[in-house]
């Protein structure tokens, strides 16, 4: 299913953005985009994603901006900074102090190298990984929101379509035993045209269209397909993520579709299993659209 969310946060000094966007698939591919110096925290946000959906094409983007100067320190190198005033005193010290001014200040030593060094901050990156999912769980509540809204409209037109089917099925029941009724006067009336006079076995013809009900009748499917379309109906209602399920069991309804479809030479009938499939295959592809 299809969705959009997005949340932005100023945390601890931080500006964090986050999108989430998703588009239909049959299984769950989930991808971070985000600044490499935060990529510790790509699998603890792919983990939040995981729960908040189990099929789609995922794409989560992160971005940080710093509105602080705290994340750099200045540091003095103080071993460095001794060696400096012992070696400035021993210059002083030789010949009197004649050769060298003894005059010297704390910016003249802050200027040599390597005195003062300028690093960056030790971070937290527990605190900061749980800065960035806490922003990431809101951007996935709003594309759940999203996605829930699609499955409502999705379910509707679903159900919708199994109420045509159902129909559809009743029509078949109804008109099945007519056919085998058809069928026996239709024998009937062509035995008596080859035989005219002579006397016709009724027996015969009793067994004939016996065995014609046999192979026609279409009982055990419908009975499947109402069984297949009362689960369907569950699921839909559960509120749980149904997409595989829903898969599975519509492939089902029409291999049952195209049993009866095989069983009946009926006109009426095969015109009913026609559109009986064509709503089915609605359904199926509306079934990948659903989590």
């Amino acid at each position: 299913m299809t969705g959009y969310g997005r949340a932005r946060q100023t945390v601890n000094g931080r500006d964090i953005t986050v999108e989430v966007r998703s588009v239909n698939n049959r299984y769950l591919d989930c991808s971070v985009k985000m600044p490499r110096a935060y990529i510790f925290a790509e699998d603890a946000i792919k983990s939040l994603v995981q729960k908040s959906a189990s099929r789609g094409k995922v794409d989560v983007f992160i971005t940080v901006e710093s509105k602080g100067a705290e994340e750099t320190v200045v540091a003095v190198n103080e071993p460095l900074a001794r060696s400096y005033l012992a070696a400035l005193r021993q210059l002083y010290e030789l010949d009197g102090g004649k050769m060298v001014k003894g005059d010297y200040y704390v910016t003249d030593l802050a200027r040599l190298p390597d005195v003062l060094a300028v690093t960056k901050a030790e971070e937290d990156l527990e605190s900061l990984s749980a800065d960035l999912c806490a922003v990431a769980e809101e951007a996935l509540a709003a594309h759940t929101a999203m996605r829930e809204k699609e499955g409502r409209k999705l379910a509707e037109d679903i159900l919708g379509r199994l109420d045509t089917i159902e129909s559809l099925t009743a029509r078949v029941e109804e008109r099945s035993p007519q056919t085998v009724a058809e069928y026996r006067e239709k024998l009937l009336a062509r035995m008596n045209e080859v035989l005219q006079s002579a006397t016709i076995d009724e027996s015969r013809i009793l067994t004939e269209a016996a065995i014609f009900a046999d192979k026609v009748a279409v009982d055990e499917e419908t009975v499947r397909l109402r069984s297949h379309l009362s689960q369907l109906r569950e699921m839909l209602q559960s509120g749980e993520p149904i997409g595989r399920k829903l898969d599975f069991l519509i492939q089902e309804v029409n291999r049952e579709s195209n049993t009866i479809g095989s069983k009946c030479s009926d006109v009426e009938i095969a015109r009913n299993v026609v559109d009986l499939k064509a709503e089915v295959e609605k359904i199926r592809e509306q079934v990948q659209n659903i989590e």
